[in-house]
């Protein structure tokens, strides 16, 4: 099946609420802690190397970037700013967290979250933050388990497994959970179906949580 997000492509970078485009159409959001692989899976998702930025400085991503997905002229991927990292400034972080307070309770256009985070790190202060903004507005959200290559196929099952309980206990079955792997692409298809369905594109909508072939 071709890819519905193989032609995304780079639209704007907006650091306030006046630079983001007009609210129609569906967007759906990725936030990732620094070091959770968020611009690995971006970049995997859309089978392009450079879409998103992978630095090796951990938080560099200081904007809302917006990504269009050609020829759907109102369809986004959104990545947001990896924030929660101690070297950006106390105003930085104050900005960007009234900046994303206010877009998270009023994006009409927003589908659903993929929060992505490290295998071997899950569900952190900066996860649940964000996790907590979908179930406020009412949004589906997807938990990736990056790096999942850096576990045994038994151990990322198990951190599946735990994980789908504690959120299941704090938001029942609005999240949903995978193991995801940007080295080896375990996974993508399954990223794909989830967020393909979030925005009514073609592609394959595949029931969350299961555990990858790496």
């Amino acid at each position: 099946m071709s890819n519905p997000f193989a032609r995304a492509r780079y639209l704007l970078a907006a650091h306030t609420p006046k630079q983001l485009p007009a609210d129609g159409g569906a967007e759906v959001a990725f936030a990732g802690r620094s070091n959770a692989g968020k611009s690995s899976a971006l970049n995997a998702l859309c089978q392009q190397n450079a879409l998103a930025r992978v630095s090796k400085t951990p938080g560099r991503t200081q904007q809302l970037v917006y990504f269009e997905l050609p020829p759907h002229e109102d369809r986004f991927l959104v990545d947001l700013p990896g924030y929660g990292y101690a070297k950006v400034p106390l105003a930085l972080r104050e900005h960007w967290q009234a900046f994303i307070d206010a877009w998270f309770q009023s994006r009409a256009a927003l589908r659903g979250l993929v929060v992505v985070m490290d295998i071997r790190h899950p569900l952190k202060d900066y996860d649940l933050q964000m996790l907590g903004y979908a179930a406020r507005r009412g949004l589906p959200a997807h938990a990736l388990l990056t790096k999942a290559d850096k576990l045994s196929r038994g151990a990322a099952g198990n951190t599946v497994q735990a994980v789908r309980r504690q959120l299941s206990a704090a938001y029942g079955d609005s999240i949903g959970v995978q193991a995801f792997s940007g080295e080896t692409k375990a996974g993508v298809e399954e990223l794909r179906g989830v967020v393909a369905g979030w925005l009514d594109l073609p592609g394959r909508r595949v029931e969350a949580g299961s555990v990858p072939q790496g």
